[in-house]
C-alpha cells in the first residue's frame, strides 16, 4: 500500500496591491538664460562683424581720409581738405565720364528690364524644356567678364564678326561697332544686357510665381485679353520686384568698368570712358589716389541719389 503524500501550500504573507508604475526621473533641459542667449548671439555676430569692419568700414574710412589728401602711393601725402572735390567740379574729363555713364545707364537699364521680364514671362511655364533654357540663360552671369568680352569682341568684328555677317544676309552693311564713337557704347550695352539678364530673369520669375492665379482667373472672367492681363495684373503685382531689379541695374550701370576696359579701352575718342574707368585711370594710371578717392565718393552720392529717386517713383506708382 503506497503512502499518500499531500503537500500543503506554504503560507504566504499578504502583499499590498501594486500601484501604478512611477515613470523614471528625467532631467529637464535647462533653458538658457537671457544673458547666455545674448552672449551666443554676439558670438555668432562676431565673425561677420569683424569681416565687415576689416573689409568694408575700415577701407571706407581710409578712402574718405585719402580723398582729402594728395596721396600718390609713393612718397608722403599732403593734406588738401576739400580741394579735390573742388577740382572735380571743373574737371572736363569728369563731365565726359559722367555723360558717358549717364548715356550708358539710359540705354542699359530699360533694355535690361525689358529683356529680363520678357524672358521671365516666356519661361514662366511648367515644361521640362523650361529648366534647360533657364540654365542656358543663366550661364553668362557666372562666366567671367573677360571671357564674355572676348567672345563679343569677335562677334563685333567689322569684317568677319557674326553680327555683321547676319546683318549682311538682310542687305544691311553693319558698322564698325567698336571703332566708331556713335556705336561703341551701344555695343557695350548689348554685351552687358546679354551677360547680365539671366540673374534679373530669375528675380522676375520669383515675382511671377508669387502672383495669385485667382487674379488672372478673375481677369479672364471679366473679358481681359493677354495684354490687359499683363498691364492690369502682372505689372502691378511686380512693382516691388521691378524696383529691386531697376535699382540693381542702376547701381551696376554706374559701376560699369570691365566691358569698357576690355573692349574699347575708353575709346574711340573717349566715347566709352565711364566713371569707374576714369577713377581707375586716375588711381592706378596717374597714381593720384587722393583724387581717385574723391571721385569714388562723388560716384557714391550719384548712385545714392538715383536709387532714392527710383524708390520714390516706385512708391508713388505702388500707391
Amino acid at each position: 500500500m503506497s503512502a499518500q503524500i499531500t503537500a500543503e501550500p506554504a503560507s504566504v504573507s499578504p502583499q499590498p496591491p501594486a500601484g501604478p508604475a512611477r515613470p523614471a526621473k528625467t532631467r529637464k533641459p535647462r533653458n538658457p538664460s537671457a544673458r547666455q542667449m545674448t552672449w551666443n548671439a554676439w558670438l555668432f555676430l562676431l565673425v561677420p562683424g569683424v569681416l565687415f569692419v576689416v573689409f568694408m568700414a575700415l577701407p571706407i574710412v581710409m578712402a574718405l581720409v585719402l580723398s582729402l589728401t594728395d596721396y600718390a602711393i609713393v612718397g608722403d601725402f599732403e593734406w588738401l581738405g576739400i580741394q579735390n572735390y573742388l577740382d572735380i567740379a571743373v574737371d572736363p574729363f569728369f563731365w565726359i565720364a559722367l555723360r558717358n555713364t549717364a548715356y550708358y545707364t539710359l540705354l542699359y537699364v530699360p533694355a535690361g528690364l525689358v529683356v529680363a521680364l520678357g524672358t521671365a514671362l516666356l519661361l514662366n511655364r511648367r515644361h521640362r524644356a523650361v529648366r534647360l533654357f533657364r540654365t542656358l540663360f543663366y550661364i553668362p552671369v557666372v562666366a567671367s567678364t573677360v571671357a564674355t568680352a572676348t567672345i563679343w569682341f569677335w562677334m563685333l568684328n567689322p569684317q568677319s564678326g557674326l553680327l555683321n555677317v547676319v546683318l549682311s544676309w538682310f542687305g544691311i552693311d553693319g558698322p564698325a561697332w567698336l571703332y566708331e564713337s556713335q556705336w561703341a557704347m551701344i555695343a557695350i550695352v548689348m554685351m552687358s544686357v546679354w551677360a547680365g539678364f539671366g540673374a534679373n530673369m530669375i528675380i522676375f520669375l520669383g515675382g511671377l510665381q508669387g502672383v495669385p492665379g485667382e487674379l488672372y482667373e478673375a481677369a479672364r472672367l471679366d473679358g481681359a485679353n493677354a495684354w490687359q492681363q499683363f498691364r492690369y495684373v502682372t505689372l502691378p503685382s511686380l512693382t516691388r520686384t521691378t524696383f529691386l531689379v531697376s535699382t540693381l541695374l542702376i547701381i551696376g550701370a554706374f559701376q560699369v568698368f570691365d566691358q569698357a576696359y576690355v573692349l574699347t579701352k575708353g575709346g574711340p575718342g573717349n566715347s566709352t570712358v565711364t566713371m569707374v574707368y576714369y577713377i581707375y585711370n586716375k588711381g592706378f594710371g596717374a597714381l593720384e589716389m587722393g583724387y581717385a578717392s574723391a571721385l569714388s565718393f562723388v560716384l557714391f552720392l550719384i548712385i545714392l541719389v538715383f536709387s532714392l529717386v527710383n524708390a520714390r517713383l516706385t512708391n508713388r506708382r505702388d500707391a
